[in-house]
């Protein structure tokens, strides 16, 4: 090993040492699978709740002139969560750190990025005023409900992809002859050609109009193997009207994937009761055992959040991690 090799692994290590990550209650078992990516271990934090719901966090150790990476969800119960983070990030800045990037797997509110009628809040636009006035650095967050609320920051936005991921579980598993990739409405035709590339599969739409009973699909699915795409699974009454439609035109074995795996009003009883053959999902948002269905696969995005981080702490660029 020569001088410079030796000059430049310090230097790395140096740079590595200066990183603190922090994990919340959002998604605590994947700040664990990111910290064991990266071979560093969570720093410590208490965070606690009292009877009224007030939140006190307390961070244990020096964070003086540190990066700090802070990891959490905004999902259930997402108002409690995203508390917990901007509380977190001002006891951060208190305590004077460098740089403070949030990771955030899972956005909450990001469905609301428009007005779609009158006297509405744009939620998403507003979640990003406070997450910057609350002096936030840098954002990494994986599959955004909609790409331009990356435009609601004025600060750095890294948007990771996490459909990549998912398709080689196909690929791993030779899921891919007589393929479909199917779209479970017209907005989510994108995603589901980004699918559809990967695997080198068709597309079709299920065509599910808004006051019409009847579901059709639009494109030939008879006796193909489909696969449900969408960003995330909420109520799941989408993926039930779509495996109906499928059905119903002839498809032989149908999946269904999603990033994040919401799960709400009821939604694991309506999957149990779908002829799925696999819901595959990621782990941006923690999964209670009562929701965790037999043939449920769940993805780690730990690896590639770790990587990210890993390549914004060396000042490297991380174009290859947005690469379909």
């Amino acid at each position: 090993m020569t001088s410079v090799d030796r000059t430049f692994g310090k230097y790395l290590e140096e740079i590595m040492a200066n990183i603190k990550l922090f994990a919340l209650n959002g998604n605590y078992p994947l700040a664990e699978k990111v910290a064991a990516s990266l071979n560093m271990e969570l720093s410590p934090a208490s965070v606690k709740h009292f009877a009224d719901g007030e939140i006190q966090i307390d961070i244990d150790k020096s964070i003086r002139g540190a990066d700090v990476y802070v990891i959490q969800s905004v999902s259930d119960p997402v108002n409690e969560n995203f508390m917990e983070l901007m509380i977190m990030v001002d006891a951060l800045r208190r305590a004077s750190a460098h740089l403070i990037n949030v990771v955030i797997p899972y956005y909450g509110y990001a469905r609301a990025d428009r007005k779609a009628r009158a006297r509405e809040p744009i939620t998403a636009k507003m979640i990003a005023n406070m997450i910057e006035m609350d002096g936030v650095n840098r954002v990494i967050t994986v599959d955004l409900h909609a790409d331009q609320v990356q435009g609601f920051f004025d600060i750095p936005v890294d948007h990771l992809r996490a459909l990549p991921l998912i398709a080689h579980y196909f690929i791993d598993n030779k899921i891919t002859d007589n393929v479909v990739a199917i779209a479970p409405d017209h907005s989510g035709t994108k995603l589901a050609r980004k699918l559809a590339e990967h695997l080198g599969a068709p597309l079709a739409i299920v065509d599910a109009r808004p006051g019409e009973q009847n579901v059709g699909v639009i494109g030939d699915v008879a006796g193909k193997t489909a696969i449900i795409v969408d960003d995330m699974i909420d109520t799941a009454t989408r993926i039930e009207e779509s495996v109906i439609a499928l059905q119903e035109a002839g498809a032989k074995d149908i999946y269904a994937i999603a990033t994040h795996a919401v799960l709400s009003a009821g939604a694991a009883t309506r999957l149990s009761k779908l002829p799925l053959q696999k819901i595959v999902v990621t782990d941006t948002i923690n999964i209670p055992e009562e929701k965790c269905l037999p043939n449920m696969v769940q993805l780690s995005v730990g690896e590639l959040i770790g990587n990210a981080i890993d390549r914004i702490s060396k000042n490297e660029s991380i174009h290859d991690l947005f690469e379909d």
